[in-house]
């Protein structure tokens, strides 16, 4: 047995898969750090790490058969952080932050508690309907990673001044309802 024959152990809670598992939570933690001190452009490219890690461990626990319940777990645990924990923060300090007087306090109390049982909500049931090292052709509904990713253009639109605080309340509302929608996203 070698040193490192851990990282190949499917039963192994340090397999490869779900070592690069926890460098997306890290990046997910990093990301908060730099929301917090306004740093949004170190947040994002944490947060973009953090989607490349949580490609890259699926396809390393498929290719050397590591999938397992705890990985499962383990993975949607890091998409709850990363994918909706922290687009919601990015959209509350990048956009929200210091205006909260100027606008609806119920909207946007609503569409950040929706928005991140949405998320939760969509995460548990994949857990539940997930299969060890299965992969279904297509997601029902739009998956968090996918949800994460249009919060962030809607920031980029925000950017130009094309689209208010208010309207940016209501896309979050929208990309939430999408996440336990039944539309049929292809997997890649």
């Amino acid at each position: 047995m070698s040193l490192l024959s851990f990282l190949f152990n499917k039963n192994h809670h340090f397999n490869l898969a779900n070592i690069v598992t926890f460098f997306n939570i890290a990046s997910g933690i990093f990301a908060i750090y730099f929301l917090t001190h306004h740093e949004f452009f170190a947040a994002a490219l944490f947060a973009w790490l953090a989607g490349g890690f949580d490609i890259v461990d699926g396809k390393i626990a498929r290719k050397y058969n590591l999938s397992t319940q705890f990985g499962i777990q383990l993975d949607s645990f890091a998409d709850f952080l990363s994918f909706v924990i922290v687009p919601t923060m990015f959209i509350f300090f990048a956009v929200i932050d210091t205006k909260e007087p100027f606008l609806s306090m119920p909207l946007i109390v609503f569409a950040f508690v929706y928005y991140v049982i949405s998320g939760l909500r969509r995460l548990i049931q994949f857990n539940i309907n997930a299969d060890e090292g299965k992969v279904e052709k297509f997601f029902t509904g739009v998956p968090t990673p996918l949800g994460a990713i249009l919060l962030w253009l809607i920031y980029l639109v925000f950017l130009t001044g094309f689209i208010t605080e208010t309207f940016v309340l209501f896309m979050m509302i929208l990309v939430g309802y999408l996440l336990n929608s039944k539309i049929k996203i292809p997997h890649l």
